[in-house]
């Protein structure tokens, strides 16, 4: 259906295209806020717009979600669907940081067919197809299989005093490569507990998946992509025997938010 090869280096050109841009390279970019909090910069745009072009070649019956294009409901009539993060952690990227990467996952039907990640000031590339497996540099993922909720590593700044009972590691701005953490065996758990886009995750919850892990939102409940509404209530990506505990941790604390 698709030539993965050529996916793979369309995703690496664009991760290079980022890089050229990017200030921990020593190169000055223009970076502002399109709304309130919420950032983005020159590398955005332009890989956005380079993404689309060579994917729209690649597969034309695809339709397109991205973070950086006005959505068009013509997506919603198509099987197939990019959803594409240009430069996911965009705040890292602002501030010479390296955890960013660019995001592309293809989806049929609301399930991930494929997934990539290129993270180019890391020198890594992650990738998964549907019931294939996942991989970082060719090497196979396997995901955490950690027994024990209590110590969990989880990709965190800080925890909250109810949460103390786990262990942080480093924390990527990109929520895409801290559940990449998970399919790697680097973490054990990553949750968010917010409103978030689909292209933020299709990607690197395929690969986690394809890892091992077990992946839902906030409720434990499927994930589904490419929705007129392309948001989900929270994630949920974990090792898979510590995946109830999580969800009855934040059980609370999801329905206090999302019911807002």
């Amino acid at each position: 259906m698709i030539d993965s090869m050529k996916l793979e280096q369309i995703c690496r050109e664009a991760g290079q295209m980022a890089l050229q841009r990017w200030p921990g390279a020593g190169h000055d970019l223009k970076s502002w806020e399109k709304s309130p909090g919420s950032l983005v910069c020159e590398a955005d745009l332009e890989v956005d717009a380079f993404l689309k072009r060579e994917l729209s070649l690649l597969l034309p019956s695809a339709g397109w979600l991205s973070e950086e294009t006005a959505d068009n409901a013509a997506r919603l009539e198509k099987g197939l669907a990019w959803l594409v993060d240009p430069i996911d952690g965009t705040r890292d990227f602002i501030r010479g940081r390296s955890g960013w990467a660019v995001s592309v996952a293809l989806v049929s039907n609301g399930k991930p067919l494929l997934g990539i990640l290129v993270a180019p000031a890391r020198d890594e590339v992650w990738s998964a197809t549907a019931g294939k497996g996942a991989w970082r540099n060719g090497e196979r993922l396997v995901a955490s299989k950690r027994q024990e909720f209590a110590g969990a590593r989880v990709p965190a700044h800080d925890l909250p005093k109810e949460d103390r009972d786990l262990s942080k590691v480093e924390q990527p701005n990109s929520i895409a490569l801290r559940v990449a953490m998970v399919a790697d065996d680097q973490a054990d758990l990553v949750a968010t507990l917010r409103w978030g886009f689909e292209w933020d995750i299709a990607a690197a919850a395929l690969i986690a998946r394809e890892a091992g892990a077990a992946v839902t939102d906030a409720f434990g409940e499927p994930l589904v992509y490419n929705k007129r509404d392309p948001r989900a209530f929270g994630l949920l990506v974990s090792a898979p025997a510590i995946h109830g505990a999580a969800v009855k941790r934040l059980a609370d604390r999801a329905q206090a938010i999302a019911h807002k």
